[in-house]
């Protein structure tokens, strides 16, 4: 009861600072937030639409980011100059984003061009990744993509140049592929803590696509074990994954798609709808709650340990502290290479 009591308290302070900062604050909430943080949010989306919309947004001073990391960074990059960027909690990471380090794919990308030449290569960076990374593929004159757009941006990509990187999800870069109809033994996954990757010399001219060894642990939970279980009790649903999923378990699905995808395509589903989605688990208790003439449940529990760590308290610290703490700021040279990645993107 008193934790009721405390977050009653939090909120209205929080909704107190809000009034009293009108339109010179946005608050962004991404859709893995937990409901009274989704609340409190002035936009809520995915991670790329809510950093352009803030930038966009001219009365905007203060961009409070309520998600991970990377996605205060991308807003912090495309932010305009009297803006500032804040997070909730600078320790709200992303594991993913964590498994492509800047030296390793420097490394890898100097390993792969001196193999194939210079020319051939054009790097694709997914948008869960750091600026270092996203500024790499601004200089070698690549592209940032989202799980919406990232077909799109392959076959941008194989008009600039014969052969793709992709960082850091080798499951979306493997099932973006398999879309593309791309021949699997043309696609070859690059572990950094082995020599080449763990490839030949062979394997690296023969494979149109490279994609880092990287994962989400939220998306690589679901199995085709869990699906067939969902199957048998409820033959009549339609499951639907992210496209982190694996292979095995985006091909046994009946639809895949980014979580902008995945909300829409409950909202559009008839009433009486029986929807398991495989994604993160707050996304779906809302959608739970805002469709009850529906029946939406999860593939299998799933939460995001760094989206969760975002709370009203550390929220309201953000707040009453705005413009001071927990700035996220992206050196001027690594945002002037990775803005030219998201225009290239934006250009799709």
């Amino acid at each position: 009861m008193e934790n009721t009591k405390d977050n009653k308290k939090i909120t209205d302070k929080i909704i107190a600072i809000k009034q009293k900062l009108g339109n010179q604050l946005v608050i962004l909430t991404h859709h893995y937030q937990r409901k009274e943080i989704i609340d409190l949010g002035d936009h809520k989306g995915d991670s790329f639409g809510l950093s352009q919309r803030a930038a966009q947004d001219k009365h905007a001073r203060y961009i409070v980011f309520c998600g991970v990391h990377f996605m205060a960074e991308s807003a912090a990059i495309l932010a305009k100059n009297f803006q500032t960027v804040q997070i909730p909690d600078m320790n709200a990471g992303c594991w993913m984003a964590d498994m492509a380090d800047s030296f390793l794919v420097e490394k890898a990308w100097n390993d792969v061009t001196a193999i194939v030449g210079e020319n051939r290569v054009t790097p694709l960076v997914y948008m869960n990744s750091d600026a270092f990374i996203k500024a790499h593929c601004g200089r070698n004159n690549g592209a940032v993509c989202t799980s919406s757009n990232t077909s799109k941006a392959f076959e941008w990509a194989f008009k600039q140049r014969e052969k793709i990187f992709f960082f850091p999800d080798e499951h979306l870069g493997r099932n973006t592929g398999n879309n593309l109809k791309i021949p699997a033994q043309e696609m070859i996954v690059w572990d950094p803590e082995k020599p080449l990757g763990g490839n030949s010399e062979s394997d690296i001219k023969r494979a149109t696509v490279f994609l880092w060894k990287g994962h989400c642990l939220v998306h690589t939970r679901f199995t085709t074990n869990d699906m067939t279980a969902m199957r048998e009790k409820f033959p009549d649903a339609k499951i639907i994954v992210h496209p982190e999923c694996t292979q095995e378990v985006v091909k046994a699905s009946d639809a895949v798609g980014s979580t902008s995808f995945i909300v829409k395509y409950v909202d559009q589903t008839s009433k009486g709808s029986v929807v398991i989605i495989g994604t993160e688990i707050n996304l779906i208790k809302r959608l739970a709650m805002d469709y009850p003439d529906k029946k939406i449940i999860p593939l299998k529990e799933s939460l995001c340990p760094n989206m969760y760590k975002i709370n009203l308290k550390n929220l309201l610290a953000c707040l009453e502290n705005i413009g001071k703490t927990n700035i996220v700021t992206v050196d001027k040279t690594i945002k002037k290479d990775a803005f030219i990645a998201l225009e290239n993107m934006l250009s799709l």
